[in-house]
């Protein structure tokens, strides 16, 4: 439609001219403008992925899905930076908030956040208060996941978390007892990731062992360990759920050892690499080089980014990877400090979502928004408070709106370096 409006603008007779008022036609011409613009920039865009991509087999065919939705995409994200802003903190922790999750159990949604202060924290998020603090271990707890297979199957409201004694542990919030503990690494635990297949009845952690464990979270036990990395492992995640091994109930599906044919578990270390690890055979099958310092936070795409992994550096940087062809899809720079966390952003259900968004939290103490299609400056920047002092985690997470609670909005929940647990939406 711009292209139409551009080349019939010269088609103008002067008494069509002459009919517009002057502040009219002004307007008209800045409007022209700016269409002209915008078309130029997709082109730029789209000229530069079908240059680097072309050589790049596995994510080429997913590019034109990614350019369908490029219109949709900046007005979803123009209404999130130019809305949005701090709605809540959560004082409470006395140190840096390492890690955050959030769910929902009996309809009532939950945050949980674990933080060198050694203790986990679960907070009511409907209803903006603490309910509950604990620590067995005594020691700095890195990482916290909700147990979404003991609520399934045993009506169970539990966190899983790792901390810096060698165990994970699994706490019972709504009893306050501890339910289960795996001591079977022999060195701090990092970060730790439920399997989305199965219900979640399997667990992956990293640690400073070097290795890389599975465990059946129904059997309480590990069923095999990863060995590759020569350093620290310190974050993990589980390939998402695959559409052709999906059921009603999420059940077993019978397929090898555990059910997971086809799926991989990714870890980042100290060494600076990110290997791919695939569950059925039991061994790494790829490895990404490209960093200078820790990779400190690996995620997983979905959706049409489901052959991606996103990941994040002590050497600043963000980086973009694709799984099939082993390359470098993009480097996002512009941090001046450790990176600590990534996400893609989050699609809520039954919407129109922004699938080429991508944020970064880092000791700067800023979130930044990026797109994947361009390797260019940042879309836009979150500061955080001055007593933040840096930011250690994100995620995304569904709240309730204050002007109908039927609906929801999504918001952006981050811990810092400081301890607070602020919340933008």
């Amino acid at each position: 439609m711009d292209a139409n409006i551009l080349q019939n603008e010269t088609n103008f007779s002067s008494q069509s001219l002459y009919l517009l008022n002057k502040r009219n036609y002004f307007n008209f011409l800045l409007t022209l403008r700016d269409l002209k613009k915008k078309k130029e920039e997709i082109q730029i865009i789209i000229h530069h992925w079908i240059r680097t991509l072309d050589i790049k087999l596995g994510w080429i065919k997913d590019f034109d899905k990614l350019v369908v939705n490029y219109v949709s995409a900046v007005f979803m994200f123009d209404k999130f930076y130019s809305s949005s802003k701090l709605i809540n903190t959560f004082p409470g922790h006395t140190n840096a908030v390492w890690s955050i999750d959030y769910s929902t159990f009996d309809d009532n949604r939950f945050i949980c956040s674990g933080s060198s202060d050694q203790t986990v924290r679960v907070w009511d998020a409907d209803n903006n208060k603490q309910i509950q603090s604990f620590n067995e271990s005594s020691c700095s707890v890195y990482c916290v996941k909700f147990s979404q297979y003991h609520y399934r199957h045993h009506c169970q409201n539990v966190i899983c978390f790792s901390s810096y004694d060698k165990n994970i542990r699994f706490w019972d919030f709504k009893c306050n007892k501890q339910l289960q503990i795996f001591n079977e690494h022999t060195g701090r635990v990092g970060g730790i990731e439920f399997s989305q297949f199965n219900g979640g009845r399997y667990l992956c952690s990293g640690s400073i062992d070097k290795t890389i464990r599975l465990w059946d979270v129904e059997k309480s036990k590990s069923l095999h360990v990863f060995k590759g990395h020569k350093r620290t492992v310190s974050c993990v995640d589980i390939s998402p759920l695959q559409s052709n091994n999906k059921d009603d109930n999420n059940k077993m599906n019978n397929i090898g050892v555990i059910g997971g044919n086809g799926y991989t578990i990714c870890s980042g270390s100290y060494d600076e690499t990110i290997r791919i690890w695939d569950i059925e055979k039991t061994k790494q099958f790829n490895e990404f080089q490209g960093h200078k310092s820790i990779v400190n936070s690996v995620k997983y795409g979905s959706n049409e980014l489901v052959n991606t992994i996103l990941s994040g550096s002590y050497d600043k940087s963000v980086r973009l990877w694709d799984i099939r062809s082993s390359q470098k899809i993009q480097v996002f720079n512009g941090h001046t400090s450790f990176v600590y966390a990534v996400e893609y952003s989050l699609v809520m259900e039954n919407s129109i979502g922004n699938l080429n968004v991508i944020c970064s939290g880092s000791l700067d103490n800023t979130i930044r928004f990026w797109d994947i299609r361009s390797n260019k400056h940042e879309l836009y920047i979150i500061k955080g408070n001055y007593e933040d002092y840096g930011i250690c985690c994100l995620k995304f997470i569904a709240l309730k709106k204050k002007s109908d609670n039927a609906l929801y909005d999504l918001n952006l929940c981050y811990g810092s370096y400081k301890g607070l647990i602020n919340i933008w939406g």
